[in-house]
Order: C-alpha cells, then structure tokens, then sequence
C-alpha cells in the first residue's frame, strides 16, 4: 500500500509540473504605487500588474503573478520562484551582472521629495539632469545637491538605485535612512523623521494624490547613470544554467521582447501608463 501511494503521489506530482510547465509565474512586489501595489482586499493592483496579463495574452501562455519583498527579488527569481520581475525595476549594468533584462517598456525619472514648508523648497537646479551625459551643467546641479542635503536626513527604499546613488558619493557624504518599502519612506516623510526622501516621482505625486499630504517634489529629476535605462522585465541569465531550463529562459526572453513591441505598437502600454501615472511613460 505504500508503494502504491508513494507511485501515485509522484505521478500526482509529475502532473501538476506538467501542467504548470507552461504557466509564465512573475514576480511583483505589491508596495510600489502606482506601479504595482494591493487594494482594500489584498489584490495585486497598478501599471505593472495590468501590463504584465497584457504582456501574457500577447505571448499566448497562462500566467501567475506572485508577491514578492522587494530585498528578495532576484534572490527569488533566481530560485526560480517565479520566472520573470516586474516590479518597477530599472535596467542597470549592475543588476545586469546577475539577470538579464527585456527591452524597457516604461521610463521612471526620480526624484527629491519634502513637506511643504520645507527649507529645500525652491532649490536652485535644472529641471531635470541625465548623468549618463556628464559635463558642466550635471556637474554644477550635484554640488548644489550636495550643499543642499549636508546635514540632512534622506530617506530611500533599501536595495534601490536610489539608495546606490546616495550611497555613490556623488552628492557627498549623505545621512541615508532606508526603509524595507516605499509606503514606509512615505510615511516616515509625512511624520517628519526624514528631511527629504529619494524615489521615482510617481510614487511621491501618487502618495500626495491618495494621502492628501503636502509633499512636494524639489531639485531636478534624476535618469542615466546610476539610475538606469528604462524599466524592463527581469530573467534569469540562460547562459548560466544551460540545457533545457536555460533554452526556456532564453524563450522566455524572446517572448517578452516581442510582446513588449506589440503592445507599444497597439498603444497598450501608452494608455495604461496614462492610465495610472498622469503621463505617457512609454519608452
């Protein structure tokens, strides 16, 4: 009788692989407004919850999306959890190094947040500063940066290129606080614990909008650099795993470029963007 159950259970098992073999799982992280986050009930929500069963009817498979912290998101997927992140991750040579990225389906600038009232308000920079370009003029906007947070309390989500690019030295030695989710900088933000906060500028204009908070986004937006090329889906690198479970990553990331392309084509990722950030984000 063991036998027999023990035979049953595995081919029980084999089963529910087999079924699942072609189901594309993704990892998001819920907490990240207005590009992923949970309704009132506790169900996944936002840009990239949208885009992603968009993404999954252009593929033609069956999809699964799956809650995820943010500090263990490649750690996850690599673990194969799940098969792919979207979870407003931005594409960086360093993440690079670890998993491979589709081509960028959205653009996310950030920026510097304070409560009205605030001694950096009004702050003195461009609009907006690219530091994959260099020169005079980004040069000239991080000194005044740095002069502005000396002595200031920043806070940023932990494991985030904005938490790298306070940490970089590029606006000197910075009073950094991190906080394992966004919702908890915002809230930190509002209380006064922080001077000043560092995320994309959606996630501060959307916190604003729900909470009704005085928060003001000041100094210029950040993009290049530190800060990445875009926001794509993130895969496992077939490269290091080889053979079977390699060649589906492989696919998989074929799979997504071109859903990606469809739906930019089709106007799909422009209304959602519109949809749930004010702008069309669209790259």
């Amino acid at each position: 009788m063991i036998k027999k159950f023990s035979i049953g259970l595995l081919f029980s098992l084999f089963l529910t692989i087999s079924a699942n073999a072609d189901k594309i799982r993704i990892g998001t992280e819920g907490a990240y407004p207005p590009w992923n986050s949970k309704d009132a009930s506790g169900k996944l929500i936002g840009f990239e919850v949208e885009l992603a069963w968009a993404l999954c009817r252009y593929i033609g498979q069956q999809c699964e999306i799956v809650e995820q912290d943010w500090d263990g998101m490649i750690p996850a997927l690599q673990m194969r959890k799940f098969d792919a992140i979207m979870a407003g991750m931005s594409i960086t040579d360093e993440r690079k190094k670890v998993i491979t990225f589709s081509q960028g389906y959205a653009d996310e600038v950030a920026s510097l947040a304070v409560m009205k009232g605030s001694d950096l308000e009004g702050m003195d920079t461009p609009e907006g500063i690219n530091l994959s370009l260099g020169g005079g003029s980004v040069n000239k906007a991080l000194k005044t940066l740095t002069g502005a947070l000396a002595g200031k309390t920043v806070c940023t989500q932990t494991g985030t290129i904005h938490q790298n690019f306070l940490e970089s030295g590029d606006v000197g030695k910075v009073n950094v606080r991190t906080y394992k989710t966004q919702d908890d900088v915002n809230l930190d933000l509002a209380s006064g614990r922080c001077d000043v906060a560092l995320a994309a500028a959606v996630a501060f204009t959307d916190y604003a909008e729900k909470s009704g908070k005085p928060v003001i986004l000041v100094g210029p937006t950040f993009s290049g650099g530190a800060f990445g090329n875009g926001v794509g889906v993130g895969l496992r690198q077939a490269s290091q795993l080889g053979g079977t479970l390699g060649e589906r990553d492989a696919q998989l990331l074929n799979k997504f470029n071109k859903a990606i392309d469809q739906a930019r084509k089709d106007g799909v990722i422009s209304r959602l963007a519109i949809k749930h950030f004010g702008f069309d984000a669209s790259m």
